[in-house]
Order: C-alpha cells, then sequence, then structure tokens
C-alpha cells in the first residue's frame, strides 16, 4: 500500500474525537515554524481541546508516582496513548508486544521526543506493583508509563479520550476493548489514530508525521 493510501486510511480511523484537530502536514510545518508566536485563536482552539479531551486526573505510574494527565504527561509532547489490563486474554498482550516493537524502532527518542503511555482498564486490579510485573514481563523500555488509578477517572479518561463503543453493552465489556493506539503532538494539536496491530513499522511511520520537523 502506497505512503498516500496510508495516510487516508489513518485520517478515517483517527478524526474521532478530536474532529477538527488533526490537520495535514502543511499545516504542522507553518505551526512548527510560528514557534512561541503563537497566533492568539490557535491557543484558545489549544485549549478548547484540553478542556474537552484531556482531564487533568491524577494518575499513578508503574513506578508508583503520582502524575497528573495534562500537565505531566501530555502538554507540551508527542505522545502515544492506548489501553489494556494485565491479565487480560484477549487483544492487550500482542498489541503490548507491537507497541515494544515500535519502541524499539524509535529508540532512545523515546522518553526524549515521544512519551507513550497505556492506561489500565482495571485500576482495581492493577496497582503499580502489577503494572511494574506486566513491565518487566513485557520487555517494557524507559519513556513508556503503565498508569492506574481511581476508577472514576479511568472511566472519565477512557470517554474523553474516545475509546468506547456506541453499542452499550459492547462498551462495558472490558474484554472487548478497543485495541487502537491514538497519538498526538498536543502543541501543534495534531491527533490520529491507528490500530494497535498495525505493522510496527507503519505505526511508527504514522507517529513520525507529527513530529516536529526541528526534532526529527
Amino acid at each position: 500500500m502506497q505512503n498516500l493510501s496510508r495516510r487516508k486510511l489513518l485520517g478515517l480511523i483517527g478524526t474521532a474525537p478530536f474532529a477538527g484537530a488533526l490537520v495535514g502536514s502543511g499545516a504542522a510545518r507553518t505551526a512548527a515554524s510560528m514557534g512561541a508566536s503563537r497566533a492568539p485563536e490557535q491557543t484558545a482552539s489549544r485549549e478548547k481541546i484540553r478542556l474537552r479531551y484531556f482531564p487533568d486526573v491524577a494518575l499513578r505510574t508503574q513506578d508508583n508516582k503520582t502524575v497528573r494527565f495534562y500537565q505531566d504527561l501530555i502538554k507540551d509532547k508527542i505522545v502515544t496513548i492506548n489501553f489494556f489490563y494485565a491479565n487480560c486474554e484477549g487483544i492487550c498482550p500482542e498489541v503490548t508486544a507491537n507497541l515494544v516493537r515500535v519502541q524499539k524502532l524509535f529508540g532512545k527518542r523515546v522518553g526524549r521526543d515521544i512519551f507513550m503511555y497505556s492506561v489500565t482498564l482495571k485500576p482495581e486490579e492493577d496497582d503499580p506493583a502489577a503494572l511494574k510485573e506486566y513491565e518487566k514481563m513485557h520487555g517494557i523500555g524507559p519513556g513508556w508509563k503503565l498508569l492506574t488509578g481511581k476508577p472514576e477517572d479511568i472511566e472519565k479518561l477512557r470517554k474523553s479520550l474516545g475509546f468506547t463503543y456506541p453499542n452499550r453493552a459492547i462498551d462495558q465489556d472490558k474484554t472487548q476493548h478497543i485495541g487502537n493506539v491514538r497519538y498526538g503532538n498536543e502543541p501543534l494539536m495534531l491527533w490520529a489514530a491507528c490500530p494497535g496491530m498495525a505493522h510496527a513499522k507503519w505505526i511508527a511511520e504514522s507517529i513520525s508525521w507529527v513530529i516536529r520537523e526541528d526534532k526529527a
């Protein structure tokens, strides 16, 4: 499949819930060149996206460190986000293994230019110790945080980020959770998503489309 076709496919699967926030690479270059001199209307748009999609809930990492979702994890960063749970016998281990391949493709850029986040869907079971064990089991490297928190905060986060099904019964069944990976460049307001089981090289290439050129 040619790159242009991939880009079109990515746009189709990545527009919700960030409709209007995903823009083309030409706009990315323009926004990157603006630097600190961001237009007031762009700043206002960024704030609207933050308020709608990024609740600043408190979470805990696999190292039992408390972090705020927006202020500490999302603001001013290029990120990937997916949901999982430690004792999942479905798609979780496969998606995690695939994202480990993505992490290896980016190498030392993870934790420096790109930050990876996986949020548990079962915070009542997945405390930091369980997440730490999951990290070791799957060979997850630095720059990738596994996150837990209060059940109500995790649910708020899941819905805000659009990891939901229209069918209520399916949406409440954690064994059928969405295996997508959302990724984006927060300061440039570039957001999209792709299947977590897509080819690792394609996922890495897709993420590269939202990386500022001065970070390449």
